[in-house]
């Protein structure tokens, strides 16, 4: 039936409102539960590809988000893990040498004069095979013994002690090196 229109005014155009939108999922489509949300000037809602809608639909009438998205790049959070992993590892990556070094730096401007632990601050060690006499006994047999130079110590009976290098100052914990005899 013909609308009547009124002879003063002009005939409108008709208009459509869309009220609602009515979407079917059926069960293979799971529909994850949704995150709290990040409120942001920066952030804003993904869209969903599967469930777009038309683009002349005013932006307040988007789906809700489930994950924060970036708006100047439209990442997801899985991008923005990776990308926040990758910062984070290369700072740690820089940082440790970086305190490394600063440490050795301030402990070499710091006087030293602990004595070395293990050889009391005397530089030398008491040889382990011989027992610091400079000279190992062995027992050959029928009451016989051979008597002979230490082939570790060279008969001297004491080794340059590891830690401290003969120095007999112990060394800072980065500059400590110990070396231990093979038996």
């Amino acid at each position: 039936m013909p609308r009547a229109t009124n002879p003063r005014r002009p005939p409108r155009p008709l208009r459509l409102r869309l009220r609602t939108l009515s979407l079917s999922i059926d069960e293979s489509m799971a529909v994850a539960p949704a995150a709290p949300t990040l409120r942001s000037s920066f952030l804003s809602s993904p869209r969903h590809p599967k469930l777009s809608l038309s683009s002349k639909l005013p932006v307040s009438r988007r789906l809700p988000a489930s994950y924060p998205c970036v708006r100047a790049l439209d990442l997801d959070q899985n991008t923005l893990v990776a990308i926040s992993v990758g910062v984070v590892s290369v700072a740690v990556g820089i940082g440790i040498p970086v305190f490394y070094e600063t440490q050795i730096d301030n402990a070499a401007k710091r006087e030293n004069s602990q004595p070395c632990f293990p050889c009391n601050g005397s530089g030398a060690q008491q040889c382990r095979f011989c027992t610091g006499s400079g000279k190992i006994t062995a027992v050959l047999g029928g009451g016989e013994t051979d008597v002979s130079q230490c082939i570790n110590c060279d008969g001297v009976g004491t080794l340059t002690c590891t830690t401290c290098q003969g120095s007999g100052i112990q060394p800072r914990y980065l500059d400590r090196r110990e070396f231990k005899d093979d038996d």
